[in-house]
């Protein structure tokens, strides 16, 4: 049996130290030799019947130095496990081990040295203590008529009127780039796109009104937009900023329309909720629309406490960490080798990252959260309700359970969706801890917040 000595080189951060004696390898080693030369393929002798001392001359050097390092890996292994360590990332073999001191002609006492760095004991924050608030956000008016026409205007009918007349009018068009007199390019830029008249400043708006199909006026991108609607034309027109800056366009208006709102009947109210038979009139059809932007709104209430409650538990969780050692692992534990500089800068967000690791891992064992094989399911048809648009739908006929089976075989989909379920179930054990205080917020309140504290978990 191994030799095993521990003893502390820094914070959270051990030696150990594994010695091996003949007895631990050599019988293991003569084990291994007697397979080779029972499978051995050597020219001139029988298969199984080559002699001992060649396999031993062919390929005793290097199974002596399996078996070696073998049992210095057990010897470390049964340490660790009998004595319950928990540690970070895989202990790191020091410098001072040599593997190129290993003998067949000299067997010996053999000594692997291994730095291990600790996980740490810590506490949570009380959450009951923590001071978070959970925003009511109000639905106003103008968002309950600027949804409800959108609706309207989803479900309407598009017709094609003879002039543009609105700024709600629809324009297909052609971006042609030309020079600054207004001539095509040879070879440049011709994007068709779709846009609504509003979407121009207004200065552009007063000249667009009147034209027809096939009229054309030539403008500056820059110029002829709001931030918003600018920076998704550049990104379609494949440019950048500073050239949508002195570029020119022909703006060619291949069609125009205009999409008739549809009015309210029963044909709208069926068409936005399929699903509801309460829903007869205007006033009726106004108030699903405003629980359906309450819900959205909640959730979004929901997500902004939950973003506090990250903070309070990984910026109020005290935890120590074996930087030296973590930094020597993040050096040369990865798939390629990082500069004392990558990972000085990498450092930071790593150690967040871990942090938050431990305490996820810490809450799901305290509190007994468990993700079982049902939440898969249920998760995968979720998603898969979500796929369809979230219609209406049996979710037990035969290829829907087919599809939710071969999903729950493909290994990356169920662990992803098993650490998002986990997730979700901290943070919902977390919401049940806090005591917010409830505060009414502005949608445009509420967007400035967010804005300002952005993060994803």
């Amino acid at each position: 049996m191994a030799t095993i000595t521990r003893e502390n080189i820094g914070l959270l951060n051990d030696k150990i130290v594994v010695t091996v004696a003949k007895d631990d390898y050599l019988p293991s080693f003569e084990k291994s030799l007697k397979g080779y030369a029972k499978q051995a393929n050597i020219p001139g002798f029988r298969k199984g019947m080559v002699p001992a001392g060649v396999v031993r001359k062919m390929y005793g050097a290097s199974v002596f130095t399996e078996e070696v390092l073998r049992s210095v890996e057990k010897g470390l292994s049964d340490y660790m496990a009998k004595e319950q360590l928990e540690i970070f990332a895989q202990p790191l073999p020091l410098p001072e081990n040599d593997a190129a001191n290993i003998d067949v002609n000299s067997p010996a006492d053999y000594v692997f040295a291994f730095e291990v760095g600790l996980k740490p004991a810590f506490a949570i924050t009380d959450l009951a203590k923590a001071a978070t608030t959970r925003y009511k956000i109000t639905v106003s008016d103008e968002m309950l008529n600027e949804e409800v026409a959108r609706m309207q205007t989803r479900h309407g009918n598009m017709t094609e009127p003879e002039a543009v007349d609105t700024e709600e009018n629809m324009l297909n068009v052609v971006f042609i780039e030309t020079d600054a007199a207004g001539n095509e390019i040879e070879g440049g830029i011709k994007k068709d796109n779709s846009l609504l008249v509003k979407y121009f400043t207004p200065a552009l708006q007063s000249q667009l009104m009147g034209k027809k199909n096939n009229e054309s006026l030539v403008i500056n991108i820059a110029a002829s937009f709001g931030d918003k609607e600018r920076e998704w034309i550049v990104k379609d027109l494949g440019i950048t900023e500073a050239e949508a800056a002195t570029k020119s366009f022909k703006l060619l208006i291949t069609k125009v329309g205009l999409v008739e709102k549809a009015p309210f009947e029963e044909a709208l109210f069926k068409a936005a909720y399929p699903n509801r038979e309460d829903i007869a009139t205007e006033e009726e059809f106004k108030n699903a629309v405003k629980e359906d932007i309450e819900k959205y709104l909640d959730s979004q209430s929901r997500n902004q406490l939950q973003d506090q409650i990250y903070h309070q538990l990984l910026d109020h969780t005290t935890i120590e960490f074996p930087e030296s050692f973590l930094k020597r692992w993040m050096e040369t534990g990865g798939e390629k080798p990082k500069t004392a500089d990558e990972v000085a800068a990498e450092y930071p967000s790593f150690i967040n990252s871990l942090k938050w690791t431990l305490i996820i891992d810490k809450l799901v064992k305290e509190n007994n959260i468990e993700v079982a094989p049902d939440d898969l399911k249920a998760f995968a048809k979720q998603q898969l309700m979500g796929y369809m648009g979230g219609a209406a739908m049996d979710m037990d006929q035969p290829w829907m359970n087919d599809y939710i089976e071969r999903m729950m075989k493909d290994r990356k989909y169920v662990e992803d969706s098993y650490h998002r379920i986990q997730t979700d179930k901290v943070f919902a054990w977390a919401e049940s801890q806090v005591n917010p205080t409830e505060k009414p917020i502005s949608v445009d309140e509420f967007n400035k917040l967010q804005e300002g504290h952005h993060h994803h978990h």
